[in-house]
């Protein structure tokens, strides 16, 4: 008899979070409660996310592009303080500099290219200023090397699109 009683007060159990969990969309969450008043039936369906513009990447704030770029320099240049400021600076006006000319949509693309071909002249050449003449090899050094990986990626981009 006990055995029984079990088994009823088990079955019972089970059915009764069924049923409960039913009113909540199959137990996963689709559709909130019910998946009635707000029509989106089984839950997040395509449909609904078409409604829904795509957001813009965020932009990664100027501060701290300059603070990658300053982090990989001053060891590698032996910078000091101040040599470390007034590049930093530098490269903050610099990026600011291109973000506004990538926005401007009044410049075709080539002209866009060509300016911000022209300000990386005026950076390196602001750059150099405040580097003694082994800095400024070492610069050179890593501006070619960085040059190097870039014509690299990109001859390794092309073989895999050929094939």
């Amino acid at each position: 008899m006990n055995k029984t009683q079990f088994i009823l007060v088990l079955s019972f159990v089970i059915l009764s979070f069924n049923t409960a969990f039913a009113q909540y969309g199959y137990g996963n969450g689709y559709g909130g409660y019910g998946g009635y008043g707000n029509g989106m039936g089984m839950g997040r369906n395509s449909m609904s996310q078409m409604d829904q513009t795509p957001s813009k990447p965020k932009e990664i704030p100027t501060e701290v592009t300059v603070a990658k770029i300053m982090e990989k320099l001053k060891p590698d240049l032996n910078l000091d303080e101040l040599q470390t400021i007034a590049i930093g600076n530098v490269y903050t006006d610099i990026i600011k500099s291109q973000t506004a000319i990538m926005k401007d949509e009044k410049l075709s693309q080539t002209e866009k290219s060509a300016e911000i071909k022209a300000l990386f002249e005026v950076n390196e050449r602001k750059v150099n200023e405040y580097l003694n003449e082994d800095q400024k090899q070492k610069y050179k050094a890593l501006k070619e090397e960085r040059g190097n990986t870039k014509k690299d990626k990109k001859k390794k981009k092309s073989k895999k699109e050929e094939e």
